[in-house]
């Protein structure tokens, strides 16, 4: 494919402003109906060779369609805020809800290519980069998305021509940079290296579309039928027929009845004095901690699960009265409002991440997926079989970019959670705390205890441990989820 020599592809302009018209035509008519199908979003990567149109060709698809049903990102120098995050935060919060069209100028293909081409990375880095973007392509796909991938080519005499031409031309050579100047001398290097990229990511959910860009009528009209035709094949299939059916093997249970939460010792308790000289050791221990000279270079993500009234949210109160209130925030997770409903599932809590030097605090999370969503049937088996895979997949991301990451499952006895129930619905300032759903979720104990015991088992890694939480003494839980996170935080302190 990539390795083909340019062929020379060329069109008269004659040919060019004859088919033009239609083209334009029914790429808006298909845009239009991409918004009223409103099923899913189109994210179309424009990547390729300096010199080649890219820029050219992102400005020709916002002339030809409604640019107001168009979302164009550009990627340049990450911003300290995104600095401040993994490296795919500034992707996610790009892509385009369902029913629109995002054009993506520049990639998650420029960074892991260029490194390797300057020799910043090694081969592996490089393997390793290949395989995250195609379980990410993946999961976009699995989501719904289409995914149309445009490289746009040069042969290095035409790029060494195209170069030479703007030089010489004073009202042009501005537009030849010292970068430009750079990846030209190392053309051959980025001509290999991105031709085994594009080879190892051209799946059959997400396959390259090489144009060559020395003809710009060629290119133009090649681009915009190349889009015209991915959508119009997507809304003219006709509609799936039910759920995706998982071909995952089914869970098998511990033939033993053993697992992480029948195991707990649910009396573990704390005398109220042992409690007290406890939270405030330890919650100025977590305000020291923030105070750090390093702390700024870590980021901290602190998640919380667990059985209704097990006291989530109190033990996440006795946390941020040890921090500053300016360097964290607190996210409580609910039912998914229609932008995030538009957007694949993960979307909602990437968007949230912390920057380093900040904690934020999730009450509920990701884990929805795999708890909630698996036993109320508001995903498909198929669905919450790939989502154990594909968070740990971000949170390994999170890892890597110098997050701490702490997950907590508040555990509590059956009978505990109903005398809490019960206390909450006599005592005034407590009733917002108990709602029919609480009593209805009840009544699938074992159901929620099952597919938690699942989580813990195919989602607690060495880099994002599970921290299961004895809570049926409110003073034993908030103690022990206190000092989890001190010494989390001590510990990645210590490799920086």
């Amino acid at each position: 494919m990539f390795e083909t020599a340019e062929l020379g592809h060329t069109i008269a302009k004659t040919v060019f402003n004859r088919a033009v018209p239609k083209l334009r035509a029914d790429l808006l008519d298909v845009q239009y109906r991409l918004k009223e199908n409103g099923t899913f979003p189109v994210i179309v990567l424009i990547s390729g060779v300096r010199g080649a149109g890219k820029s050219e060709t992102v400005n020709l698809l916002n002339e030809w369609m409604d640019p107001r049903h168009i979302l164009t990102r550009a990627f340049d120098t990450p911003s300290d805020e995104e600095r401040d995050r993994p490296p795919m935060w500034r992707y996610w919060r790009a892509l385009p809800p369902k029913g629109k069209i995002g054009i993506l100028f520049g990639s998650w293909y420029t960074a892991p290519i260029i490194d390797r081409v300057f020799r910043n990375t090694g081969r592996g880095d490089l393997q390793q980069s290949i395989e995250e973007i195609n379980r990410f392509e993946k999961m976009l796909a699995d989501e719904g998305a289409l995914i149309v991938k445009f490289w746009f080519h040069l042969s290095k005499k035409t790029q060494r021509r195209r170069l030479k031409a703007l030089r010489s031309d004073p009202e042009t050579r501005w537009r030849v940079s010292r970068r430009d100047r750079d990846f030209f001398r190392e053309y051959d290097r980025f001509y290999s290296i991105s031709g085994e990229t594009l080879r190892a990511t051209s799946t059959a959910d997400a396959p390259w579309i090489v144009v060559e860009g020395a003809d710009p009528p060629y290119r133009s009209l090649t681009a915009g039928r190349a889009l015209l035709g991915a959508m119009r094949k997507r809304l003219d299939a006709p509609a799936g027929r039910g759920r995706p059916a998982s071909k995952a093997a089914p869970v098998v249970r511990p033939i033993d009845g053993r697992d992480a939460l029948t195991e707990l010792d649910l009396e573990r308790s704390l005398t109220d004095k042992a409690y007290k000289t406890g939270l405030s050791a330890w919650q100025g221990r977590l305000n020291r901690l923030a105070r750090h000279a390093k702390f700024p270079l870590l980021s901290v993500a602190l998640a919380f699960e667990g059985m209704d009234a097990a006291g989530k949210g109190s033990t996440i109160r006795r946390i941020t009265a040890g921090l500053d209130a300016r360097h964290y925030n607190v996210i409580p997770v609910a039912a998914p409002t229609d932008e995030e409903r538009a957007q694949p599932y993960l979307w909602r809590f990437w968007r949230h991440l912390p920057r380093k030097g900040r904690v934020t605090i999730y009450d509920r999370t990701w884990y929805g997926r795999v708890l909630v969503e698996r036993i109320e049937g508001f995903c498909s088996e198929a669905d919450w079989m790939r989502a154990y895979a594909e968070i740990n997949d971000f949170e390994e991301q999170l890892g890597r970019s110098a997050t701490v990451l702490c997950k907590f499952w508040m555990q509590i006895s059956r009978e505990e959670q109903l005398r809490r129930f019960k206390e909450r619905e006599r005592m005034r300032f407590k009733r917002f705390k108990i709602t029919p759903e609480d009593w209805r979720n009840r009544e699938k104990w074992d159901l929620y205890q099952s597919a938690a015991v699942d989580m813990i088992e195919r989602t607690s890694t060495p880099s994002a441990p599970w921290t299961v939480v004895e809570a049926n003494d409110k003073k034993f839980a908030r103690i022990k989820v206190l000092k989890t996170i001190c010494k989390r935080i001590e510990r990645a302190l210590r490799t920086l």
